[in-house]
């Protein structure tokens, strides 16, 4: 039997290619939702997008800081893996849902197979990094999305157990055909710790993004996160809605739409970053640095940092990128993660 943990909805997102290829197969499997992702409600809308069957186990953990969360997704998991007994469970990503399945799961000795293993920011301030690093370390299977993510795993000492398959998203984008919005327009995204809860970055960053509007003479649509749209009434920031059109966060093929129409994208998210790379879609990345290196280097991606000229020029130079980059990330990828778990066995 296989256990396929989930916590958030990019995880829904990467592992619906491996479940729907168990399922495929007949292989004995389950699903057990941690309920990271602040509601499970919310989730359901990812599971029907997808036409996934109803997780078995909804551990109803929800939000909290780093430590309880983690901790709580521990002590209610364990209490399901030995009860159901799996030969393996399989985690994708880096978040506190990974982390916490794939450490009860070792300390149970059940393998653990860690999908879009290997990928490295080389910055520990990020709290996934620390997710990702040491899930990686108690890992029995390792699938890297590619050769750069299999390199950090070696220079780690980890060379058992480690397979480059691709990334699971190419296989999610194939799923449905995506629709494009005939207007034109940018796109943006922001969530993420280190620019939502700081009030100068966020600012920063902002500003940068009206200044792009500006420039381009386009809108930029955002559709706002809720973590965002708190923290910039929280701080007092307003957005000058001539150049930032809010509107509520999108269904993921919605948004999916508007990023295969959008003249290129902003955001700090690292799925987001292969997305677009994978649609030909400019990124501007609003980070300092990224785990996704390759997209970097076929020229689909640039880091802006949060500076609001520089955010302005990388605009301009990815305005003007050739799109012919080929996608890094393989294809067929929940195939083959499947062959390699099932001769594991």
């Amino acid at each position: 039997m296989i256990s396929v943990v989930l916590g958030t909805r990019p995880e829904i997102v990467k592992m619906a290619p491996i479940i729907k290829e168990l399922k495929k197969r007949d292989i004995d499997y389950f699903v057990i939702h941690t309920g990271q992702h602040y509601s499970y409600n919310l989730d359901k809308v990812f599971f029907e997008n997808f036409d996934l069957e109803k997780p078995r186990y909804n551990l109803e953990v929800g939000s909290g800081t780093h430590g309880k969360q983690t901790g709580e997704i521990l002590k209610r998991i364990e209490r399901v893996l030995i009860d159901e007994k799996p030969e393996i469970v399989l985690v994708e990503g880096d978040t506190n849902t990974v982390l916490a399945s794939a450490l009860a799961a070792s300390k149970l000795h059940i393998k653990v197979g860690h999908v879009e293993a290997g990928l490295r920011s080389f910055w520990k301030w990020m709290p996934e990094e620390i997710n990702r690093v040491l899930t990686d370390h108690i890992s029995d299977l390792l699938f890297a999305p590619t050769e750069i993510a299999r390199n950090n795993l070696l220079n780690e000492g980890i060379r058992e157990g480690v397979y480059v398959v691709g990334n699971t998203i190419v296989d999610s984008l194939k799923l449905k055909k995506i629709e494009k919005i005939e207007k034109d327009f940018i796109l943006l995204t922001l969530h993420r710790e280190e620019n939502a809860d700081n009030p100068e970055k966020l600012k920063s960053i902002i500003k940068g993004t009206e200044m792009i509007s500006e420039y381009f003479d386009t809108p930029v649509i955002y559709p706002i996160h809720p973590r965002t749209k708190k923290n910039l009434k929280k701080f007092g920031i307003e957005i000058n809605e001539k150049f930032i059109k809010l509107v509520d966060p999108l269904n993921y093929f919605k948004f999916l739409s508007y990023l295969k129409s959008c003249k290129f994208v902003l955001t700090d998210s690292g799925g987001v970053q292969e997305e677009a790379c994978i649609l030909k879609i400019p990124c501007i990345t609003l980070r300092d640095n990224t785990e996704r290196p390759e997209t970097i280097n076929i020229g689909a991606n640039i880091l802006a940092g949060n500076n609001p000229k520089k955010i302005l020029e990388s605009a301009v130079k990815m305005s003007k990128a050739n799109k012919k980059w080929e996608n890094p990330y393989g294809e067929d990828v929940g195939k083959k993660i499947v062959d390699i778990v099932q001769a594991s066995r």
